[in-house]
């Protein structure tokens, strides 16, 4: 009796062990996340989960080109990209967009592969940001950020990973009609119309007093620091910075939060100091009257259609609202005028479908 409750015992540990080994060996050789390797001949590139396959794409997969921003940038079409600049393109993102956040995944970039452009989403929410990586203290998995292997036990033995990634990336690569392209797109499954945007903005009823144009000075200097000490380093990598078109609702809510002036510095500043290198080009859509003031182009307040991601990359293939340096600081007054004309006449007709921040003091 004892003999064969050994034996069973040491079976159960054999069986266990087996099927932890499987596991593993499973994780490995599919690899959703694709943290050792590109994906298996006949699989796609199944990207849907930045904070998951972001890191590992960048570190395995074959591409000369990033699109690097929040989530504005999620819904570029890559192939717009590799077609109008002669380029393999990957998608560096990272929703919130700040300026350490997007430097990091830009270092990975510049360490796995040689980059001949980056196509870099500037946010004016990132130039003031704080300068410091967001990313383990929002809950992302930092186990697949690093380079230890150890404590990737995380990664092989999850059940999430087993039962539904792996799965997912199969059903999508041979039943789906997943396209490469449309990585960690989201767009497809939002509405974009006046109604969708004044209905998601919750408008201050008061107006905070105007802050100093210099208010944000420390944390602008520390972002453009960051971003700065990436193009300085790869002078052969030519940088498309570009600020993109967010709403005129957008404008009237940093104006009710009195930061009108501030960050028009911010943006003029960031020109200023980016404009001088030989290997940055800055492109600047704020000021698209056309775009910002209908707000059929948008979801929120600052969320756009795919639309207007197209029109973003065909400007900066045929060098459309490119500023320079005889030009930036004009576009910026042009922008102040036109964002003071949104709060005292273009935003009137809109009032009556604005919800009121109740709880405003």
């Amino acid at each position: 009796m004892k003999n064969t409750s050994q034996k069973f015992i040491r079976q159960f540990f054999i069986s266990c062990g087996v099927l932890l080994i499987l596991c593993i060996v499973i994780v490995i050789l599919f690899d959703p996340f694709f943290q050792y390797h590109k994906p298996l001949p006949g699989l796609k590139a199944v990207l849907t989960d930045k904070e998951y396959q972001c890191v590992g794409s960048l570190k395995t997969f074959d591409y000369d080109s990033v699109i690097a921003g929040s989530s504005v940038a999620e819904n570029y079409y890559n192939d717009w990209f590799n077609e109008g600049f002669d380029c393999q393109v990957i998608k560096a993102i990272r929703s919130y967009g700040a300026t350490a956040d997007l430097c990091y995944l830009l270092d990975i970039a510049f360490e796995n592969q040689d980059l001949k452009y980056v196509f870099y989403n500037l946010d004016p929410s990132a130039l003031v940001a704080d300068p410091e990586t967001t990313y383990e203290m929002t809950g992302c998995p930092m186990y697949l950020y690093d380079d230890n292997y150890i404590n990737d036990v995380e990664y092989w033995l999850n059940k999430g990973v087993l039962m539904e990634k792996i799965p997912y990336l199969i059903a999508n690569s041979f039943m789906g009609d997943y396209d490469e392209n449309d990585s960690y797109n989201w767009a497809q499954w939002k509405q974009f119309n006046s109604d969708m945007a004044l209905g998601l903005y919750i408008r201050k009823p008061s107006v905070n007093e105007m802050k100093p144009e210099k208010y944000y000075q420390d944390v602008l200097d520390a972002n453009l620091n960051l971003l700065t000490s990436r193009i300085e380093a790869h002078p052969d990598t030519m940088f498309y910075v570009f600020i993109p078109p967010y709403s005129m609702l957008w404008w009237d809510n940093i104006y009710r939060e009195g930061d009108t002036e501030s960050y028009l510095y911010n943006m003029e500043y960031a020109m200023k100091t980016l404009l001088p290198y030989d290997n940055v080009k800055f492109y600047y859509f704020q000021d698209d009257r056309e775009v910002i003031t209908n707000l059929e182009n948008y979801m929120d307040i600052l969320h756009f259609s795919q639309d207007i991601n197209h029109y973003i990359c065909n400007s900066l293939i045929s060098g459309e609202h490119q500023v320079n340096e005889d030009n930036y600081e004009e576009r910026i007054s042009g922008m102040r005028e036109l964002s003071y004309e949104i709060v005292n006449k273009l935003i009137k007709p809109y009032e009556d479908r604005i919800k009121v921040d109740i709880y405003d003091n």
